[in-house]
């Protein structure tokens, strides 16, 4: 009797993200500073990773993690901006901007400066209160160039998705190393340095008149909201859907960045012994103090390092427990920092125990 060999169940197709989205985070899933920062006049990253605010005294603002999303996409969180003190006539100078910074050694594939160059497309979902014309650049730090496009929002209060495709920039090759060669950004408001000339729709030598022109003013009153997500940044003149990545990945993407020993949700400076770092001693140490903590993820580069007190929150300091003693906190030395890790100690200082928080950033 003629046998038959039995096949084995069909295995689902899993597949690693083949991270042809060059934005990281793109999603707004991972944010490990805070999940919503009040009066942000200047700049910084202020909450969700990766993505740093430019305000030169444009208005003030709350940023947070939100979960209003486009309803049946797949997103559960997105990057508000909400304007808390309008500025309802910018001064020439003053720009208010979201923006991603990308590493010149991740970006040799699309091979700038050259007649190979890849085009670039983006597409995202925004929503905003004020409706008009918006601006998004590309901006080649490497070589001071750059390439504006216009979008519209048409309906107040609507998510909308936007897709745009830029032309590959056969002059100016980007650097081959870990700093800030390419970044986008999603204008909000300008002054008319930034929108008194032509827009500027193809690569070229920067002229800050022609960056913005057209942009609306998201800072002219205080019932201005606007939010983004589900970014996508990919070579070719096609927006393909979404690359999902999972959170693991995405949060250790974002670590090579920034790192804390706080909980996800704390922010760095409470007062909290969950997530701290010790060191323990044998025998009281009275002279010298010390360890050397290994991040989880190594760095861009040497990033700054602050140290907190787990006893009081206090920045540049640790705390110091002495068996059957109260707890000292107590200003500590930094040294030996490189990618990997830092030393850090005390010395004269009594203590059994010493124990510190840190947060460390090598943003571009």
């Amino acid at each position: 009797m003629a046998l038959t060999r039995i096949q084995p169940p069909a295995i689902a197709d899993v597949r690693e993200p083949n991270f042809r989205n060059i934005v990281i985070n793109g999603d707004m899933q991972v944010s490990q500073r805070a999940t919503s920062t009040a009066s942000i006049t200047g700049n910084g990253y202020h909450t969700i990773d990766r993505f740093n605010t430019i305000n030169t005294t444009l208005g003030t603002w709350t940023q947070s993690q939100d979960t209003d999303v486009p309803t049946g996409q797949g997103f559960a969180t997105s990057l508000k901006m909400d304007c808390t003190t309008a500025d309802a006539s910018p001064a020439s100078g003053d720009r208010l901007d979201v923006q991603q910074r990308f590493e010149g050694q991740n970006l040799q594939y699309l091979k700038k400066g050259t007649s190979s160059a890849e085009s670039l497309t983006l597409s995202f979902w925004v929503k905003a209160v004020k409706t008009g014309t918006n601006i998004v650049e590309l901006w080649d730090s490497d070589n001071v160039r750059q390439i504006s496009q216009a979008y519209t929002i048409s309906s107040s209060n609507t998510w909308e998705k936007k897709t745009l495709t830029f032309p590959g920039d056969t002059t100016g090759a980007l650097n081959n190393d870990n700093g800030n060669s390419l970044q986008v950004s999603w204008f909000l408001a300008v002054g008319s340095d930034y929108s008194s000339g032509t827009l500027s729709t193809t690569w070229t030598s920067n002229t800050n008149a022609n960056r913005a022109v057209g942009q609306v003013n998201h800072a002219d009153s205080t019932s201005n909201n606007f939010w983004i997500t589900g970014i996508q940044l990919e070579t070719g003149s096609v927006a393909t859907d979404f690359e999902v990545v999972p959170y693991d990945q995405n949060l250790e993407r974002c670590l090579r960045y920034y790192e804390k020993s706080y909980s996800p949700g704390t922010a760095p400076g409470t007062t909290t012994d969950t997530g701290r770092h010790s060191f323990f001693f044998n025998t009281t140490h009275n002279s010298y103090a010390g360890g050397f903590i290994e991040y989880v993820v190594q760095k861009r580069a040497t990033p700054t390092i602050t140290t907190y007190a787990p006893g009081d929150g206090t920045s540049g300091e640790g705390s110091f427990y002495e068996f059957g003693s109260s707890t000292t906190n107590a200003a500590l030395t930094v040294a030996e920092e490189n990618e990997v890790g830092f030393t850090v100690y005390r010395t004269g200082t009594n203590c059994n125990v010493m124990a510190l928080h840190y947060q460390t950033s090598s943003e571009l």
